[in-house]
């Protein structure tokens, strides 16, 4: 039995380097969608060169408040812990998610297919109320972007700690999202420590095999740059590498999987009331 999978990139547009490794890969069909940082200063120029994959690849919102692009920029660590607290400004994300959304469609020329989360922070609480405020002021009248849910964490890679945390914080993200009308991703995987020295064919092994019909696996490939702003930057070959390569094809037919786009997996989602 074929199981369809949405394999996403992200961090699409965080540098030239990252984002021609996400295009070389998309192109291979070894990646069926990518979520861009539309705040990035190489957004725009990258933009026309996403769009010939546009109808054949997912093309998300990367929803970041971590990365130093923009005013707003905090270490995850503020939002994980303001979030818990409630003690975050509602009105001031939502404004921050309308205008990531937007630097999105002036370069793309349409809304995105999805939103997801660098970090995971679109996920938290309070963040993932003022997200669904910006998406019912853009998308009126028009189907919802589906979401990715990170409280269905179905592996927890090779760090149960950061699993933990993950699905801990982002409790009931997926019940909230779909109490406002959004489809979700109904498995994620994709989770691991991110380090050089992780087995990251082994953990792709893993998490194809688990991932039911219609799961998602993140993914952060990329070409080798020195990029001081970038924690991942070692990890970012080695995927790319894999991802281009014969093991990584016959894992996929050995399992059965099929890359699709998740509209492809999934009924559409219905228009959220504005």
């Amino acid at each position: 039995m074929t199981k369809r999978l949405t394999l996403c990139a992200d961090d699409f547009a965080q540098s030239d380097a990252i984002s021609a490794g996400i295009l070389e890969l998309l192109a291979a069909g070894r990646l069926s969608a990518t979520s861009v940082m539309s705040q990035a200063p190489c957004w725009a120029s990258h933009a026309g060169e996403l769009k010939a994959f546009d109808g054949k690849a997912d093309v998300g919102l990367h929803f970041n408040l971590s990365h130093p692009f923009g005013d707003h920029a905090r270490p995850l660590s503020h939002w994980l812990m303001k979030s818990q607290l409630r003690q975050l400004s509602r009105p001031m994300l939502r404004d921050a998610a309308v205008m990531q959304i937007d630097l999105f469609q002036q370069h793309f020329g349409r809304l995105p297919d999805f939103i997801d989360g660098h970090q995971h922070v679109h996920a938290l609480p309070v963040v993932r109320d003022a997200l669904f405020e910006a998406i019912a002021l853009r998308w009126q009248g028009r189907p919802l972007p589906y979401l990715r849910a990170p409280d269905r964490l179905g592996h927890p890679g090779d760090n149960r700690l950061k699993a933990l945390v993950l699905r801990s914080v982002s409790t009931g993200f997926d019940d909230s999202a779909q109490e406002h009308g959004f489809c979700t991703t109904p498995w994620f995987g994709g989770m691991y420590s991110l380090t050089p020295q992780a087995d990251f064919a082994g953990l792709m092994q893993q998490w194809l095999a688990r991932t039911p019909d219609r799961g998602l696996i993140m993914c952060h490939p990329g070409h080798p740059a020195q990029d001081k702003d970038d924690p991942i930057a070692a990890t970012r070959d080695k995927e790319f590498r894999f991802l281009g390569s014969q093991a990584f094809a016959d894992l996929c037919a050995q399992y059965g999987v099929e890359l699709v786009r998740f509209d492809n997996a999934a009924p559409t989602p219905t228009p959220l009331a504005a």
